[in-house]
């Protein structure tokens, strides 16, 4: 859409997707789209719109698929992101740090 906020995730390297809440995707103007079903660790389901957006993450930007949120959803930086975006998490640091990724 042209438009961009500011977003503090939490970073889950054991989560797939990420999150964004609903004042940020309604911020840059995501348009909603399919539903789909997620579940918890702790065994809960829930469902939500997906959509997808450009994110820019310590250096890094590319287009990511996202969960729109709902009120009182936090962001979620999941590993697909993580991914597409060339970056990995160092635990021991607790950094993300760019990574040379192989065919």
């Amino acid at each position: 859409t042209g438009r961009s906020t500011l977003v503090n995730f939490l970073v889950d390297s054991g989560a797939y997707y990420c999150l964004l809440p609903r004042a940020a995707w309604r911020a840059i103007g995501l348009v909603p789209g399919r539903f789909q079903a997620f579940e918890l660790a702790d065994g809960s389901a829930f469902r939500r719109r997906m959509s997808e957006c450009r994110l820019r993450i310590a250096g890094e930007e590319g287009p990511v698929p996202v969960i729109l949120g709902e009120a009182g959803d936090e962001a979620l930086l999941g590993c697909i992101a993580l991914e597409n975006l060339f970056l990995i998490l160092d635990p021991i640091r607790r950094r993300l740090q760019s990574v040379r990724m192989r065919l």
